[in-house]
C-alpha cells in the first residue's frame, strides 16, 4: 500500500512510516547512492552540501553549516526566499558533489543553509499545508477560468510555513496574469509566485503510466528534457504515426532519443538508398532492416516481389553501376551442390538392413508365423464363428 506522501508526490519521506518500499519506487526522481559504502581518505572531511527533495521533481542543494548528522530520508528545515521550507534529504556525501558538477551548480556562498531537523510541530504544520493544496488548486483554476485566460494551472506547492504558494501553469504563449495574481493574493492571503513550465515538465510533475506499462520517465528519473524531432523516428525505421509516437504530454516520446545514437552509428556503414541498374531492369529501394543488415529492393515490373540483399551486395552493385557495368540480376548466382542424403542415428552413420529374398527365412520365423483359424467344414472359405452356439 502506498503512503500518504505518494498521493501528494512528495515521496515516502513526508509520510510517517511510508509504504516500506525497499526500492524507493514511490519517490519521484529517486537516486541510488553508489558511493555510500566508500570510505574517505584519512583527514578528508565529508562534503557539507546535501540535496533536498521537495514536492514532485523539485530538488535543491543546501549547505550543512551546523554539521548536523543527516541521513537520506531525514526531514529538515531549510532556508527559503521568505521564511522557511521543509524537505527530505535525498542525497548526502560525495555523490552530491558529482550531482552539482553535472547540473553546473557552483559551490559558493550563494547556497542556502540547512537550519535544523524538523520538529513534530513543524512536520504537523507542513502536513496541514499539504492538505490544503487540493482545494486551493480547484479554486485557482476557477478564478483563472473566470478571467478567460489562455492558461492551465497544473500544480501548486504550498510552502511549509504557509507564507508562500507557487503556481505552475502551461500556456501556448505569453499571459498577462497581473489581475489574476491580485485575485489570488486577496483570496488566499499569502505571497503568490507564478511559474510557467512546458508540457514535458507538466507530465513530469503530474506523473502517469506510459504506453510501455511503466511510470513515465520524466516523473521517475529523467531530468534533462531534450527536444525530440521526427528525424529520430526516421532513423529507427518507425512509421510516422503521431498517435503512437506522442506521449501523454502531446509531444514526441523522450524514449525516441535513447537508442538514436546506436542507430546513427549503425547506419554509417549502410549505403544511401537509391536505384540499382541490372540487365533485368531497374530496382528501387523499399525498406531497410538495420539489425539484420538487409535491404529490400523491387523491380519496376514486379513491385510486389521484394528481394532482400545484404549491405555488401548493394555496395557491390552500386560500384558496378558507377563504372558503367550492370549485373545480370540483383541476387548473386548461387552454386547448387548436390547433397548426399545420409541418415544418422545417435551420431553414427546408419545403413539400412538388407532385405533377404523370400523363401530363405529360418525355421523359427516359420514356426511363429501367424496361424489362421480352422475353416468351417460347411463352408471351407469361411472360418468358424466362435460366438455362434454349436
Amino acid at each position: 500500500m502506498a503512503c500518504s506522501g505518494c498521493s501528494t508526490g512528495r515521496g515516502c519521506g513526508s509520510g510517517g512510516g511510508g509504504c516500506s518500499s525497499k526500492s524507493g519506487g514511490c519517490n519521484k526522481l529517486n537516486v541510488f547512492d553508489w558511493l555510500a559504502n566508500m570510505e574517505l581518505p584519512s583527514g578528508q572531511k565529508p562534503f557539507d552540501v546535501v540535496e533536498i527533495r521537495f514536492k514532485n521533481s523539485r530538488k535543491e542543494f543546501f549547505r550543512n553549516r551546523n554539521n548536523l548528522q543527516l541521513l537520506v530520508g531525514n526531514i529538515v528545515v531549510v532556508e527559503a526566499a521568505s521564511g522557511y521550507d521543509i524537505g527530505v534529504v535525498s542525497i548526502s556525501g560525495e555523490l552530491v558533489r558529482l550531482q552539482m558538477r553535472k547540473k553546473k551548480v557552483n559551490d559558493d556562498l550563494n547556497i542556502k543553509a540547512v537550519l535544523r531537523k524538523a520538529t513534530n510541530s513543524e512536520i504537523d504544520k507542513w502536513r496541514e499545508a499539504q492538505g490544503l493544496e487540493k482545494d486551493i488548486l480547484v479554486r485557482a483554476r476557477i478564478l483563472a477560468s473566470s478571467m478567460k485566460l489562455d492558461m492551465k494551472i497544473n500544480d501548486i506547492e504550498y510552502q511549509a510555513d504557509k507564507s508562500h504558494i507557487s503556481f505552475y501553469y502551461t500556456a501556448p504563449g505569453r499571459v498577462d496574469f497581473r489581475e489574476l495574481i491580485k485575485s489570488y493574493a486577496s483570496e488566499f492571503r499569502v505571497r503568490i509566485q507564478m511559474w510557467q513550465i512546458g508540457e514535458r515538465q507538466e507530465a513530469g510533475r503530474l506523473g502517469g503510466i506510459g504506453s510501455c506499462g511503466r511510470e513515465l520517465c520524466c516523473s521517475t528519473w529523467l531530468t534533462d528534457f531534450r527536444s525530440v524531432s521526427t528525424g529520430a523516428a526516421r532513423y529507427q525505421q518507425l512509421a510516422l504515426n503521431p498517435v503512437k509516437l506522442a506521449g501523454q504530454c502531446g509531444k514526441l516520446k523522450c524514449c525516441l532519443n535513447y537508442e538514436l545514437d546506436t542507430y546513427v552509428d549503425a547506419l554509417k556503414d549502410f549505403p544511401q538508398p537509391g536505384e540499382l541498374e541490372t540487365h533485368k531492369g531497374k530496382a528501387f529501394h523499399q525498406k531497410t532492416d538495420i539489425f539484420k543488415r538487409l535491404i529490400w529492393y523491387t523491380y519496376a515490373e514486379a513491385p510486389d516481389n521484394f528481394i532482400s540483399l545484404s549491405v555488401e551486395r548493394v555496395k557491390q552493385i552500386m560500384e558496378l553501376n558507377r563504372n558503367g557495368k550492370k549485373p545480370d540480376e540483383l541476387e548473386e548466382a548461387k552454386q547448387i551442390q548436390e547433397k548426399k542424403e545420409v541418415d544418422y542415428v545417435v551420431g553414427r552413420q546408419f545403413q539400412p538392413l538388407k532385405q533377404e529374398p523370400k523363401g530363405k527365412r529360418d525355421n523359427n520365423q516359420r514356426r511363429h508365423h501367424h496361424r489362421r483359424r480352422p475353416n468351417n467344414p460347411n463352408n471351407p472359405g469361411k472360418p468358424n464363428n466362435p460366438n455362434k452356439p454349436q
